[in-house]
């Protein structure tokens, strides 16, 4: 069964760091590119950040470049989220997924694996 897991979120101050986990099972993981999504409430689903199979290409959004730092470990079936400096506007449901294309994809629909999400508030 394949499955993308999320963990790490959590409350915190403006200003904040945390840091998300997906763990994946019942995949290759380093024959995937993967992605980490955003949706806050009555919003779409937005790009945060890609990472390539190997670890060593990546892109994010505008809006978290700087801040925020994308990494795996394909030897523990784990990507990672660093979220410095956060801001009220981070707060949102945090998804992991992945991809075939080995580069990783800005856009949601070149992904067919999600993971539940991980909730992630930022107070002010």
């Amino acid at each position: 069964q394949v499955q993308l897991v999320e963990s790490g979120g959590g409350l915190v101050q403006a200003g904040g760091s945390l840091r998300l986990s997906c763990a994946a099972s019942g995949l290759t993981f380093s024959d995937y590119g993967l992605g980490w999504f955003r949706q806050a409430p009555g919003k779409e689903r937005d790009f945060v950040a890609r990472i390539n199979w190997g670890g060593y290409n990546t892109g994010y959004a505008l809006s978290v470049k700087g801040r925020f730092t994308i990494s795996r470990d394909n030897a523990k079936n784990t990507a990672y989220l660093q979220m410095n400096s956060l801001k009220p506007e981070d707060t949102a449901n945090y998804y992991c997924a992945a991809t075939a294309l080995k580069q990783g994809s800005g856009r949601s629909d070149m992904y067919a694996i999600w993971g539940q999400g991980t909730q992630v508030t930022v107070s002010s």
